[in-house]
């Protein structure tokens, strides 16, 4: 139930801001715009924190085995190679665990807390910067089940995807050395980080060129031939720290059509408005768009295959989707038009939300 009265919080958080006009004007691309301060910021980021890190007792998905793993880590640094074995994966997640556990020892909730700070603070400090409306943008990552979905679970690879997520601006602006460098760290975290090498590039230049066009006949392709492809990743993954795991995952049911179609819905927009965001041309909303056709190009091909294992690979780019639809909204659309669009968009999210996580899920 606390979940509901997070989303209400953003709300909240929301109207007292524009009526405190806790909003500082800045200029973007010459035209005056106004983003949050980090009091309302930190306002909807730290009751996100708190929740996330006090679920130890909740038993949703891997909370479990996440706590476990960390009462069995060495309590010392020194410890961790007699504890590392050869076929240990992600082994930077593990020292970074052993680091935090030689200073708090073992307190599960603390860790949990800590981890989430990371994330959470690494998104919110991208949509403060980035988006045209920080609570549309904090309520979508909330209400797409984004929020509970990887802050309480698959936490390792969150990690990885907001720490990334909070260098867009290097993405942004081709710093393709310093992201080229993190991305090798953080796959120490998460091998799935190495997967955004190619991504960085791809994502380049206008929205909807011709690179993120051949991305998505190359997914389309891929779900034509979808029994090669299976064979395919499954060789390619035998050779990696994941070879125990790969038959578990691939045998596993796609992802859900309406996670597909709710997930679709920023790049179909996209291209509908194509020459307005071209007329526009951004640079964080042609990236946003780019990621989103990613996105959906990855939930696409998930549906098809493995929901467990392809399925985790969207995480890296939807958290864009929820900068881009605020922007489209906003942007495209007359102010009294945008109002009635909002108020559509909150009512289908909470719908979604609550099929996702009360009925499915079951919290």
């Amino acid at each position: 139930m606390y979940q509901w009265y997070l989303i209400l919080w953003v709300f909240v958080v929301g109207l007292l801001t524009t009526s405190a006009r806790m909003l500082k004007p800045v200029k973007i691309n010459g035209v005056t715009e106004y983003r949050y301060t980090w009091i309302p910021v930190l306002a909807i980021a730290l009751p996100m924190i708190y929740l996330a890190g006090t679920r130890e007792n909740m038993g949703f998905s891997d909370t479990s085995v996440y706590k476990s793993a960390f009462q069995n880590l060495p309590s010392s640094l020194s410890g961790v190679s007699d504890y590392l074995t050869d076929e240990a994966k992600d082994k930077g997640f593990t020292y970074f665990s052993v680091f935090l556990k030689s200073i708090i020892g073992n307190e599960v909730t603390i860790y949990f807390t800590i981890i989430a700070a990371i994330c959470i603070l690494c998104v919110v400090f991208v949509y403060k910067k980035y988006s045209c409306n920080f609570m549309m943008s904090m309520f979508l990552f909330i209400a797409s089940a984004d929020y509970i979905q990887w802050t309480y679970n698959g936490i390792r690879q969150f990690l990885a995807v907001a720490i990334l997520f909070a260098c867009a601006g290097l993405i942004m602006h081709k710093k393709y050395i310093p992201v080229i460098v993190l991305i090798l760290l953080l796959s120490t975290i998460h091998a799935s980080a190495l997967l955004m090498l190619p991504v960085i590039f791809i994502v380049q230049g206008k929205a909807l060129n011709r690179k993120t066009i051949l991305m998505l006949i190359g997914v389309l392709l891929t779900v034509t031939f979808i029994d090669q492809f299976t064979d395919v990743l499954t060789d390619i993954m035998e050779n990696t720290q994941y070879k125990g795991e790969v038959d578990q995952y691939l045998s596993t049911a796609g992802t859900s059509i309406l996670r597909v179609i709710v997930y679709s819905i920023p790049a179909f927009l996209a291209l509908i408005f194509r020459r307005r965001i071209d007329a526009a041309n951004d640079s964080i909303i042609n990236l946003s768009v780019n990621m989103s056709v990613a996105c959906f190009s990855a939930y696409f091909l998930s549906a098809f295959s493995s929901g467990l294992f392809i399925g985790r690979i969207p995480i890296y780019f939807s958290l864009y989707n929820y900068i881009l639809l605020p922007w489209i909204i906003e942007k495209v659309f007359t102010k009294k038009s945008s109002k009635i669009i909002y108020g559509l968009m909150i009512i289908l999210y909470l719908i979604y939300y609550y099929y996702q996580v009360v009925l499915t899920w079951g919290i």
